[in-house]
């Protein structure tokens, strides 16, 4: 008997790159949506991409560097 219903199941760990958006982050993640935006806001989280008003995502590339030591990381400035 197939249950279709359940979806596939999740992955673990995050791929090394590509972009994702906060509620495909926020399993991964120990933080509250707000705090992460506070620590963005302070250059301590990777910093958003804007793809358009309501469409914002992160690079997993950031977000593995990020989660590997996140005392130490700091967002890089772009010129």
């Amino acid at each position: 008997m197939s249950n279709q219903s359940n979806p596939a199941p999740q992955s673990k760990t995050l791929p090394a790159e590509g972009m994702w958006r906060w509620n495909q982050l926020k399993p991964h993640l120990p933080f509250s949506r707000e705090k992460f935006r506070q620590l963005v806001k302070l250059g301590r989280a990777p910093q958003p991409i804007k793809f358009s008003e309501r469409c914002t995502a992160y690079s997993l590339a950031e977000i593995n560097r990020f989660i590997a030591d996140p005392l130490n990381y700091r967002a890089e400035v772009s010129k």
